[in-house]
């Protein structure tokens, strides 16, 4: 399906969200994102019309910032951006480093934004002041207004009045979870945070994390779970503790660019865990169970 993606987010799992859904139930009353980032997984279930209400949350709060401005204020954050987009013109690295200085001070979604649309990798990154240092991609604009605009309206009309926005602690958002719901995470990528600015990404614990998924598994709480990978033979990060009683399915990411380069054909995949009453309550994903199940 064509669905809307205002925010370019290294990492998103917009490729590879049709392969996700399916473990979903079809019909469900909220989808909740402690880790939410770019959204792509609530954009793919809001496009489909599988669920009537969303909870958007991430510790990062100038990215909810952001959201809460595409949901609420989608054209005048399109105007706002068509601005940026237009004064950069013959200047573009300059402007890009005058906005990136503006936002370092104020912090406005706007900005943020265009950076996003810009910076090398669509990449978050802060330095030790708590100052987003990404460069630029010199070889790219960014998206154009026009796109820009229509993503940003379309994204708007498929949370708008649907949705709860919050930046807690993702730990806060799982122990208000309840039965009715399903909650997707796909948490940061073990061992990235240990060195960043907490301001973007606060520290991650793999123990703490499989402590809250046990404390849904008692309060029967439904959710699945993007976590390790590989990518060849190396492994990356540590597997959800088979303890928890989760169905793990492997989901290909496609290859990878880092080992194109280097001149291998490797390809990257990604683990889906999925709690074990979400499994057995879908004939689909007891299906792919048969055929993908690793443990």
């Amino acid at each position: 399906m064509n669905v809307p993606h205002p925010i370019p987010y290294q990492g998103s799992k917009r490729g590879i969200a049709s392969e996700i859904l399916p473990f979903f139930p079809r019909k469900f009353t909220r989808l909740v994102e402690p880790f939410a980032g770019s959204a792509a997984i609530s954009i793919a279930v809001a496009s489909r019309g599988m669920v009537s209400t969303f909870w958007l949350n991430d510790a990062h709060k100038p990215l909810m910032d952001l959201w809460q401005n595409i949901i609420n204020h989608d054209d005048e954050l399109a105007d706002a951006y068509e601005a940026h987009w237009l004064a950069q013109t013959g200047n573009e690295r300059d402007y890009y480093n005058e906005v990136r200085f503006n936002f370092n001070q104020s912090g406005k979604p706007v900005d943020f934004l265009y950076l996003l649309a810009r910076c090398v990798k669509a990449s978050i990154r802060y330095n030790s002041k708590g100052e987003f240092n990404n460069t630029p991609d010199n070889r790219r604009k960014g998206v154009r207004p026009t796109e820009m605009r229509n993503r940003l309206q379309r994204a708007s009309a498929l949370f708008k009045e649907k949705s709860d926005l919050t930046s807690y602690h993702y730990a806060k958002v799982l122990e208000q979870c309840e039965t009715d719901d399903v909650v997707y995470m796909d948490p940061p990528y073990q061992g990235v945070c240990k060195n960043r600015d907490q301001r973007y990404c606060p520290v991650f614990d793999h123990d703490e994390f499989c402590q809250c998924l046990d404390e849904l598994n008692s309060r029967n709480v439904r959710f699945v779970v993007s976590y390790d990978g590989r990518t060849g033979q190396k492994v990356h990060g540590k597997s959800l503790p088979s303890d928890l009683n989760l169905v793990r399915f492997e989901i290909s990411a496609g290859r990878s660019s880092q080992a194109t380069l280097l001149g291998r054909n490797e390809e990257t995949v990604e683990s889906l865990y999925i709690s074990k009453n979400l499994a057995e309550s879908g004939k689909q994903i007891l299906k792919k169970a048969t055929q993908k199940l690793l443990f």
